[in-house]
């Protein structure tokens, strides 16, 4: 069905036809001498300087208009001047050019007695005509759902949006070069994989025709990252899309970036040392402080004496001495019940024993962590990658930061013997045929691999998605991604 237009479109398309009497509504190119952030930095009285971009405001009179242009980075205040651009031309731009048209426009650099660096402007063409108004300037955009399917329109209206992500591009730029500078190589893995593995997790399925073999969708890219360790990469890194077929929350996207480094003769211990290293230096790039407000709490990162929990010791707390010699699921829910903990309603879902523990974890320790924390000392049976501890082969060598009740990023000392490995792999498949869908598979190809020889190693993963939140104050990871899935509007 055709959609019926606005009056305001109406009018727009009217324009439209008269500019195409005068000029090319749409032309091919516009030669800038500078952008938008540049012509700021100018010193009054440069001329000839050539800008361009999308006009966020205008305010006409009737000899001397004024205009605002913006990219994502910043905008520019255009005078026009029926004297400087001469009378036909200023018509012109009077009559037809309005918010959200683009145009390029050629004159000379000086400041406004109030402070604003601005562009007098002697020569202008019009670059693009917007059919479509844009939201009301002063209400900006509103509706968070429009907001997340038109997310060109947040980021033309809403200066918070832009600081995310601009935000999150410089993320990726300190990031290359922190971890550069710091000996890492970044590489490349598949995002299609024969096997289901790196987390637990349910994966996307799909079929690969020209091999007529069925695939997923990367979960992690934990087993290929520890191949190149064993390829001879000392320390190497990856930016990774992954993708997990789970619920979606506040915290959760089925499609998120995650970030995975791995370094040759490390423990867990080094990689605490790197990460506390690594965040302060980040919010040092990127907001000029190690505190920042999260949700009306104040984060303090730059304390280097961090709080440490042991997930071990604290789970005996809530759930005995000997939770980790429960061998069977059912007796761990009764325990959990017996406890006044949670129902086994509230635990129906949950199918094995790490399940049940990490359930219990996230909404009883994990839930009332609000300043950074170590959570460390894991029981085995929950990550099937990490090292035994050498005192404790129930529990591994493990560490998570949290704050704010959300982990921030996981890292272990990684399981390098390949018979330990395979006999991890096997658990998990029984735990498969028990039900739980969030195991991983028994890979052959790794554990050749493995066999192969590997260093000690230690990896650490956490989401970009989910930082982005943290450090700039967003309730919703769909806030911080671009361009987040959404359900079809008539469904």
């Amino acid at each position: 069905m055709e959609r019926v237009l606005s009056e305001q479109e109406n009018v727009r398309r009217q324009k439209l036809e008269e500019i195409k009497k005068v000029c090319n509504p749409y032309p091919s190119k516009f030669e800038r001498t500078h952008t938008i952030k540049e012509a700021l930095s100018l010193e009054d009285g440069t001329v000839d300087v050539k800008v361009a971009g999308r006009i966020a405001f205008a305010r006409k009179m009737g000899k001397l208009s004024f205009v605002k242009i913006r990219n994502i980075e910043c905008a520019i205040q255009l005078e026009f001047k029926i004297d400087a651009v001469g009378e036909e031309r200023y018509d012109f731009f009077k009559k037809y050019v309005e918010p959200g048209d683009f145009i390029g426009v050629k004159g000379e650099v000086f400041t406004t007695q109030t402070g604003e660096k601005t562009i007098r402007v002697h020569e202008f063409e019009f670059l693009g005509k917007s059919l479509r108004p844009l939201p009301e300037k002063f209400h900006g955009l509103e509706d968070q759902e429009v907001r997340y399917r038109q997310r060109y329109l947040d980021l033309i209206m809403n200066d918070d949006s832009r600081q995310i992500f601009l935000g999150r591009s410089r993320f990726y730029a300190f990031l290359r070069k922190f971890l550069g500078d710091n000996g890492f190589l970044e590489v490349e893995t598949p995002i299609i994989q024969t096997s289901v593995s790196g987390a637990s997790a349910k994966p996307f399925f799909t079929h690969y025709n020209a091999l007529d073999l069925d695939c997923n969708l990367r979960i992690a890219p934990e087993l290929y990252l520890k191949e190149c360790i064993v390829a001879g990469y000392d320390r190497v890194f990856e930016m990774a899309k992954c993708f997990r077929n789970e619920g979606m929350d506040t915290e959760h996207l089925q499609e998120f970036t995650q970030v995975e480094w791995y370094a040759s003769y490390w423990n867990y211990e080094d990689n605490i040392r790197f990460y506390k290293k690594f965040i302060q230096s980040l919010l040092m790039e990127l907001k000029g402080t190690t505190k920042i407000s999260y949700q009306g709490v104040e984060l303090d990162f730059g304390d280097d004496s961090w709080k440490m929990i042991n997930y071990v010791e604290e789970m005996k707390t809530i759930l005995g001495n000997d939770f980790l010699d429960i061998s069977d699921v059912n007796e761990l829910k009764n325990r959990v019940v017996e406890k006044g903990i949670f129902t086994l309603v509230e635990m129906n879902d949950y199918k094995s024993l790490s399940q049940v523990i990490d359930f219990v974890y996230k909404k009883t320790i994990r839930a009332g962590i609000v300043q950074p924390t170590i959570i460390y000392n894991y029981p085995a049976m929950l990550i099937p990658l990490a090292r035994r501890n050498d005192d404790d082969e129930r529990v591994i060598d493990v560490f998570q930061v949290v704050a704010a009740g959300t982990e921030l990023c996981k890292a272990y000392s990684e399981l390098v013997n390949p018979f330990q490995q395979r006999k991890t792999f096997e658990d998990q498949l029984a735990a498969k045929a028990l039900g739980d869908d969030e195991t991983m598979d028994l890979d052959e190809n790794y554990l050749m691999a493995m066999e192969q020889g590997m260093p000690p190693i230690s990896g650490l993963g956490f989401g970009i998605d989910r930082l982005m939140m943290l450090i700039y104050d967003a309730p919703s990871i769909r806030d911080v991604v671009l361009f987040p899935t959404m359900r079809p509007e008539d469904k």
